[in-house]
């Protein structure tokens, strides 16, 4: 379900981005420049549709971008990051037993070194 949604928000993160690239700072949209007459849309239609476009697309950023929210929110848990990565102060030490104490027998000073045998 996370993964769609998030989908969807990227798509409509790139959309609306475009849209608003589309659009001219004095309302001409597409980069029309309003002059000229024949066509199938004026200047002032295309700027009036691309404007409805980026309101629509907006909202679905916001509804997309709440929804993430809500989403990554029911999978937080109730303890902190921290709380997880830092061990408790107050735990007692764990106490380890004395390893038994082995008796090794005497090294041999006076035993006789041999030297390797030469091949």
């Amino acid at each position: 379900m996370e993964n769609v949604v998030l989908s969807v928000h990227l798509i409509l993160a790139v959309l609306l981005i475009g849209v608003v690239l589309l659009q001219r700072s004095e309302g001409g949209g597409l980069g029309m420049g309003g002059g000229g007459g024949g066509g199938v849309m004026t200047g002032r239609q295309a700027a009036n549709a691309l404007s409805k476009l980026t309101w629509i697309l907006a909202a679905g950023f916001i509804v997309t971008s709440v929804t993430l929210t809500i989403l990554a929110a029911r999978k937080a848990e109730e303890s902190s990051v921290v709380d997880r990565v830092v061990a408790p102060v107050e735990a007692p030490a764990e106490t380890v037993p004395a390893a038994p104490a082995v008796e090794l027998p005497p090294a041999a000073a006076d035993a006789p070194v041999t030297p390797p045998p030469a091949n």
